[in-house]
């Protein structure tokens, strides 16, 4: 069976508190695992959360601000030490190789040679990572960041009645899946489009540091799990802005307008406590009657399935 969940290692901002660890995020998707901005303290919330370095194909950041690459040496480091044999692709922006260096070989320890980096520049980047396609886009931040999103292709869902209406049944489904057309009892072809219809893949984004702009929309449009920052309330809108920033509503504002269908609000500021919570919640409810999702550390969030 496949599994494809949302694994919350981190929700707060610069700064952690005692119920929110820096930055981390564990997008598992049929075998594949991406681990987008992992902070301080990843490496340990990870054996919270009950997984492994052997679960990460990926390593995907979308900026050089501490809280979002500074776990970068721990997992490096548990990569090598934990054996882990498969290949882990690294994306991150391109004008900051110094700083993945710095982070890659941070400290004296036997490295490993499974990681190999793939650095991101220009108005969009497209990687193969097996069940689907990495796409990374510009988001606005003072320093240049980018954010991600998955897709699945989209495959085609049988229809029982026409098939039976065309006589095709037994081995001759499947001969018809693989080649496309079967003939039918009668002579008749029956091509694939006829008994079938397109199955739109899932797809998934992660929307970090930005203000609103282009890539947000172009990240968020259609997905079935939008996972994007909401670091302040909207009485600190031009804050936000001033920083490179979203609130909450405007978080529910991109979910509404692109038909996102779950929303996850993540990377709270330190300055808000439990009894603000509830707040984010209704301010991006205002702007999306779709399910939305507080992040909390250690919290699993299923991608949601199609009919």
């Amino acid at each position: 069976m496949s599994l494809r969940e949302l694994v919350v290692l981190g929700t707060s901002s610069a700064v952690p508190t005692r119920h929110r660890n820096h930055n981390g995020y564990l997008l598992r998707w049929d075998g594949q695992g991406f681990l987008f901005d992992p902070g301080e303290g990843t490496q340990r919330q990870m054996l919270h959360a009950g997984t492994s370095a052997h679960d990460i194909t990926w390593i995907c950041v979308t900026h050089f601000h501490g809280d979002h690459c500074l776990g970068v040496p721990g997992i490096v480091q548990r990569i090598a030490r934990d054996g882990v044999g498969h290949p882990v692709q690294a994306a991150y922006p391109a004008s900051g190789e110094t700083y993945w260096r710095r982070l890659r070989h941070a400290a004296v320890f036997a490295d490993t040679s499974v990681i190999a980096e793939r650095p991101v520049s220009g108005p969009s980047a497209s990687f193969d990572a097996g069940p689907v396609a990495l796409t990374a886009r510009p988001l606005s931040h003072p320093v240049e960041s980018y954010g991600y999103r998955v897709d699945e292709p989209d495959g085609r869902r049988m229809l029982p009645e026409r098939l039976r209406e065309r006589g095709v049944r037994g081995p001759a489904v499947g001969e018809l899946q693989r080649t496309g057309a079967v003939t039918a009892p009668d002579g008749s072809t029956v091509r694939l489009e006829e008994c079938s219809e397109v199955r739109r893949g899932q797809s998934a984004a992660f929307v970090m540091d930005t203000r609103l702009c282009d890539g947000v929309f172009a990240l968020a449009e259609g997905t079935d799990l939008l996972v994007i920052e909401s670091t302040f309330l909207s009485a600190e809108s031009e804050l936000a802005a001033r920083y490179g920033h979203l609130t909450a509503g405007q978080a529910g504002r991109v979910a509404a307008e692109c038909g996102v269908r779950r929303l996850v609000l993540t990377h709270v500021s330190e300055r808000y406590g439990a009894d603000d919570e509830p707040r984010f919640l209704d301010e991006a409810r205002a702007a999306f009657g779709g399910d939305v999702v507080l992040a909390h550390d250690l919290l699993r969030v299923p991608v949601p399935g199609r009919a």
